[in-house]
């Protein structure tokens, strides 16, 4: 009822103020939404890096029990410390894709390392090369969780950006789509084969 006292110049001024409250509600609330997210994506690409730098520092230990055994295998050897060498760098720039590819290297030289271990037996029976795989097996289960956690997450905030009306405020604010970590060439996709 007190609204009928005012004059039409303050009524414009009501309406006026309750718009502008209401559009910087909503630039405020999709702004939080899309650093949360964008937050997320990055967290959860620390944790695949986690995951492969626990693997990779695994190497040493593997190499060094291997290498008792097959002294004429040092080819694989520099494999992966060329494949450590790759993904120390692609870590530092932070860039999905370089990560991949040092993946795919590590990858290469693991599923090399697995044929030669199939040629020693006293090596499969070693309790340190059966420990350090088994730790191998678990890390990268986990380095596949950690894989998809991250591509779900990247999905999650790629979409928030590309939807309206979040897509205004991520323009605004110069917001973008994340990279998913992918798989280039199509023989990774198959899983690493840790045979005993």
């Amino acid at each position: 009822m007190w609204i009928i006292g005012l004059s039409t110049g303050a009524i414009t001024l009501i309406i006026v103020v309750v718009v502008l409250v209401l559009v910087v509600g909503f630039l405020v609330k999709n702004y939080n939404t899309l650093v949360v997210l964008r937050n997320k994506v990055r967290n959860s690409f620390s944790q695949i890096d986690v995951q492969l730098k626990r693997r990779f520092d695994m190497i040493p230990n593997l190499v060094e029990t291997v290498k008792g055994y097959a002294k004429h295998e040092e080819s694989i050897f520099g494999e992966f410390a060329r494949a450590r060498g790759l993904y120390a760098q692609a870590s530092k720039s932070g860039n999905v894709q370089e990560m991949a590819n040092a993946d795919h290297g590590f990858t290469a030289a693991l599923s090399r390392l697995m044929v030669v271990s199939e040629q020693y037996p006293e090596l499969k029976a070693n309790i340190n090369f059966i420990e350090l795989m088994e730790q191998l097996k678990d890390t990268e289960n986990k380095i596949a969780f950690s894989r998809q956690f991250y591509n779900d997450t990247v999905m999650k905030y790629n979409n928030t950006i590309e939807l309206f009306p979040s897509n205004i405020v991520a323009g605004m604010f110069n917001f973008k789509a994340s990279e998913f970590f992918e798989v280039v060439k199509p023989n990774e996709r198959e899983a690493v084969k840790v045979q005993f």
